[in-house]
């Protein structure tokens, strides 16, 4: 199972001699970024905060509705590429729980004049308000948690510049009120002012500008908490199972597939395997053509939900995407929240069968839509 919450607020520190105060906190972009210029002198180094209410997530803990082990469940930062640019092919981004309060604010990094009223690097509220993030100090950039299970990290080699950032410890710090949840800092490793080669801030290394989309944009790719546990279960009554063989040339349909939902909608969506070329049965009297439902393999299959315009996967294969079976076959449950509405979505099936040189993974659907309404 896959549960979203959307970003709550989010801003961009900017250090800057003429940015310290600057508020974004309704910019459509997040960056993280180090500005050097012809002398190798670091000009300007920006980082990310990014808050979630976690109120809802809390209560379900609380309820049983999402479980609470010591695998399941886990979490992930999410945040979408927005034309990120001049990166290096090696490189990582951390995460921290910040550790103090901060107010998003209403300005843009293009505001003239600029609006100081807001997070910034030197204000955690605005520049009326005075409350830096540490007392007498200029040049700050936030201030956040260390030490075991505080700190979150993602490398980036070779491959897309969304993130997924696994950030479980540091929520479980705050749904058991170890620190209160005053959001994520996002940034490069080290600090401002440290020269040591091997920290990516401090440094004089170019890597590249981090973009990433913010609450404020205006596509389908806002910052999202994602929340995935193994809700399958597995009861086949007096069903048959659908061995190797069937796989190769299988026919799988959706039973009962409606064209649209209603957004933050918990949906059963039911599925069927058969033969495409079922064996008939004799009797002394009659020959039988009707079709037996049988189960796919169990532990080994998979779903994944993609927005039907884009192709982006906004629920993928893995451990929070297996399908169950119960008597009637099998099925999948669905909660529609991280779905945004008035967009079409279609879903698709992974089966993994056998083992070692023997393993085949055969994959199904994509005509398989329906709409998510308001």
């Amino acid at each position: 199972m896959h549960y979203f919450e959307y970003a709550s607020a989010d801003a961009t520190l900017y250090e800057g001699p003429v940015t310290q105060s600057q508020n974004t906190g309704m910019d459509e972009i997040l960056e993280i970024r180090k500005d050097t210029n012809n002398n190798a002198s670091i000009i300007n180094v920006s980082r990310a905060v990014i808050k979630f209410d976690l109120s809802y997530i809390s209560q379900s803990i609380h309820s049983g509705l999402i479980p609470s082990s010591s695998s399941d469940p886990k979490f992930y930062l999410n945040l979408y590429d927005a034309n990120s640019s001049n990166l290096t092919t090696s490189q990582s981004l951390y995460g921290y729980a910040v550790s103090q309060s901060w107010t998003a604010g209403e300005g843009k990094f293009y505001d003239d004049p600029k609006d100081e009223e807001g997070v910034s690097w030197r204000y955690r509220h605005g520049k009326v308000d005075t409350t830096q993030w540490i007392s007498g100090s200029n040049n700050t950039g936030g201030t956040w948690y260390t030490g075991s299970g505080a700190e979150a990290s993602q490398s980036f080699e070779w491959e897309t510049t969304d993130m997924r950032m696994d950030v479980t410890d540091i929520m479980w710090r705050w749904l058991h009120d170890t620190v209160p949840n005053e959001g994520f800092m996002v940034k490069r490793s080290g600090s401002v002012g440290n020269a040591d080669d091997n920290v990516e801030e401090g440094n004089t290394t170019k890597y590249g500008h981090f973009a990433f989309f913010s609450r404020e944009t205006d596509t389908i790719y806002q910052p999202k908490l994602e929340v995935v546990w193994n809700d399958s279960a597995w009861a086949t009554g007096s069903l048959n199972p659908l061995v190797t063989a069937d796989l190769e040339d299988l026919v799988v349909y959706m039973k009962g597939l409606r064209p649209d939902y209603k957004e933050n909608s918990k949906v059963k969506f039911r599925l069927v395997g058969r033969e495409r070329y079922p064996t008939k049965t004799y009797s002394s009297t009659t020959v039988s053509d009707s079709v037996t439902v049988k189960y796919l393999p169990s532990a080994s299959c998979y779903y994944q939900i993609k927005d039907a315009l884009t192709e982006d996967v906004m629920v993928p294969y893995g451990s929070g995407s297996y399908l169950s079976s119960d008597s009637s076959g099998n099925y999948f449950n669905l909660w529609l929240n991280g779905l945004q509405a008035e967009r079409f979505y279609q879903i698709e099936y992974k089966v993994v069968s056998g083992s070692g040189v023997s393993q085949t993974v055969n994959y199904y659907g994509g005509d398989f839509k329906f709409k998510v309404s308001r």
